[in-house]
């Protein structure tokens, strides 16, 4: 792979961290424009083409800097979609991540990795069930990943640390959530491998834990869910990985227990019963097998832009008629609208840049009502 300029990473990172960017317009305005630095040149008019009446907010070259030396001085970098060191499986994801911070030992990127997640309110037998699991995982050379959650992300953690463990966090890498897990976070960022998308100084909020719970499964080739209530965010992990193309695993546990209902639901729809470390890896088949599911990326790295028709008001009109407050499958929108996907795609970009657009799980999409939208 070609190493991305140095120009370019840092336009990489402000077209990230710029107003109304999501993963799926950052990746299609790379598409479009072949770089961030063209891309962000025409942010304000693809704004106001979507509707927008202020100026849209663009990362400045002297925010990007200065996080990229607040990384460096906790000791963490930075990684930009495109950089030689960026995880491989997770540029396997739709969308990648646009830029995710590290802190500790790179190498472990390069390892075969399998997600462990389950409860909060862990029971101790659910706790150890997790430990066992993970050092078992661990003894045979695969690298587990959890959230740093209480219960059984933390039994996980503490089980793999000596052979490898990554924490995915999800407010920024110098905020300690739970703040009981400080010390071993602390000891994560050193042994092991500690990894977030937030800027430095993001507190944790509740729409975070979803883009959080998307790392921790594009990391991996496996999700195990070990104890996990109906609406656990176990859960969500477990969607993400049948999004990704990747396995889910589940611990059964007792119908009496509200916190293996997750579990055993998951079991009910297919997910594969695992007991132990080596049903993990027998459920992963051979290591080929287990990596040729794993779909291939789409391209965004620096290149050539990619050549589409540039949308028309007519188009404009189509696409927004086929739009509502309830969220509509991209595939019905494309149907609906009747133009070449590359001008759909150009359309939403501007409505999303515009403050206009709502992207839902499962590639849905709605209009945000005209009280909840910025102008």
């Amino acid at each position: 792979m070609i190493p991305l300029p140095q120009e370019e990473r840092l336009a990489r990172l402000r077209l990230a961290r710029s107003e109304n960017i999501g993963p799926v317009t950052f990746r299609d305005l790379l598409e479009h424009f072949g770089s961030a630095e063209t891309a962000l040149e025409a942010l304000p008019d693809l704004a106001a083409r979507g509707g927008r009446k202020r100026n849209i907010r663009v990362a400045s070259v002297g925010d990007a800097e200065r996080e990229m030396a607040a990384l460096e001085k906790l000791g963490a970098t930075l990684l930009v979609l495109g950089d030689a060191d960026y995880p491989p499986p997770l540029a396997l994801t739709d969308p990648p991540p646009p830029v995710i911070a590290v802190k500790g030992k790179l190498s472990l990127l390069t390892r075969d990795t399998i997600a462990m997640v389950g409860s909060r309110n862990a029971s101790a037998a659910g706790r150890r069930i997790a430990g066992d699991i993970a050092k078992g995982l661990s003894e045979r050379g695969y690298v587990v990943a959890s959230g740093l959650a209480r219960g059984i992300d933390t039994a996980a953690h503490q089980a793999s640390l000596a052979s490898g463990t990554i924490a995915v966090v999800a407010g920024g890498l110098d905020i300690f959530y739970p703040p009981e897990n400080e010390k071993l976070q602390r000891i994560i960022g050193e042994e092991g491998l500690l990894m977030g998308e937030m800027p430095l100084g993001t507190s944790p909020q509740a729409r975070h834990f979803p883009r959080r719970n998307r790392l921790i499964s594009g990391l991996s080739l496996a999700t195990v869910v070990v104890e996990a209530a109906l609406r656990s965010g176990s859960l969500i992990t477990a969607r993400y990985a049948l999004e990704q193309n990747r396995d889910v695993c589940a611990v059964p546990g007792s119908p009496l227990d509200p916190r293996a209902h997750g579990a055993n639901r998951l079991i009910k729809q297919g997910a594969t019963l695992v007991e132990t470390a080596e049903d993990v890896v027998d459920a992963l088949g051979a290591p080929h097998q287990a990596h040729r599911r794993l779909a291939e990326p789409r391209h965004v790295a620096f290149s050539q832009p990619v050549p589409s028709a540039e949308p028309d008001d007519a188009i404009r009109l189509r696409v927004l008629e086929a739009l509502g407050p309830t969220p509509t499958p991209l595939g019905d929108l494309l149907n609906e609208a009747d133009a070449a996907p590359g001008s759909v795609r150009a359309v939403l970009i501007e409505l999303e840049l515009a403050g206009r657009l709502q992207r839902d799980p499962g590639d849905r999409l709605s209009l945000i009502p005209e009280a909840h939208r910025s102008r």
